[in-house]
């Protein structure tokens, strides 16, 4: 068994983008900018927002932070992300969810302009991956995508199975495993008999956001194991596998933390940059 370090993985994707974001910075004149927005004092998301900020400063993107109260109206929401829309410093946005619960998520993320949406969470940029045309991808899935490569397996003619049916992750995942040519299947909580199509899989996503849900006993030997979950404990981090059986069957497996999650922000990142050249090349 091997761990798939997505730390070091993303470390690696990093550097390439320090190189893309200066010259895109010595070309254009200015730096690659991105907006981050986030409503209210959800102690979660300070850690996202502040964790993505760093990795801005890393990379040479420029971060511009909005952090507004619990009760702003969705109006003034609203009013900020066109003004986002409209700037030509801006590149990317991002609107950190959750919001409160006064505010509708989908209008405030539909409001953003597809080529600006950096969390590729827009219907257009869904559509386009569904139709396999140019768009931007979701990170975390990208991410996954990224660290299963890492491992030198190919991912074509592989039976992948996706347990989680979510738009961030489970359906996009499905979608971008589809393209690299595997053959997929998604799975859920209304799936019966699921360790039955679980320990088929050349490659296992679980995105069921459930403490260990995946045991050893669920998966097949030798497969790649892509643990998403992000499940808070006691002040302990665990993911959706059980990693201690697992790893025993797995012939690569990512660890919670220091797996998925690093990627996340490095594919925000890369999305930002890319966002940025097609912007100033189409």
């Amino acid at each position: 068994m091997k761990i798939i370090d997505g730390k070091a993985i993303s470390a690696s994707v990093r550097k390439t983008l320090i190189g893309r974001a200066a010259d895109f910075e010595k070309k254009y004149g200015r730096k690659v900018g991105l907006s981050v927005v986030k409503v209210g004092a959800n102690p979660a998301s300070e850690v996202y927002v502040r964790n993505k900020i760093l990795a801005c400063e890393e990379v040479g993107v420029k971060s511009f932070s909005y952090n507004l109260p619990e009760e702003v109206s969705e109006r003034e929401l609203l009013e900020l992300i066109d003004a986002l829309n409209d700037a030509d410093d801006v590149d990317g946005i991002l609107v950190q969810l959750p919001l409160p619960s006064h505010i509708n998520e989908k209008k405030i993320l539909a409001r953003i302009t597809p080529e600006k949406d950096a969390d590729g969470f827009h219907a257009v940029n869904a559509g386009g991956l569904m139709l396999g045309l140019p768009c931007t991808k979701p990170c975390t899935p990208a991410g996954i995508i990224e660290l299963i490569k890492s491992t030198g397996e190919t991912i074509a003619g592989k039976n992948a199975v996706v347990v989680g049916r979510s738009n961030i992750v489970g359906k996009p995942c499905a979608m971008l495993l589809l393209a690299e040519n595997a053959t997929v299947t998604i799975c859920h909580s209304k799936t019966s008999d699921l360790a039955s199509f679980t320990r088929r899989a050349d490659i296992l996503v679980a995105a069921v956001g459930i403490k260990q849900f995946v045991t050893g006993d669920m998966v097949k030997d030798g497969a790649i194991v892509i643990d998403v979950g992000m499940n808070r404990n006691e002040g302990k981090l665990y993911g959706d596998v059980d990693f201690a059986s697992v790893s025993k069957k797995a012939s690569y497996i990512t660890p919670v933390p220091g797996g998925v999650g690093p990627m996340t922000v490095t594919m925000l990142l890369k999305n930002t940059v890319e966002s940025a050249f097609r912007c100033k090349e189409n």
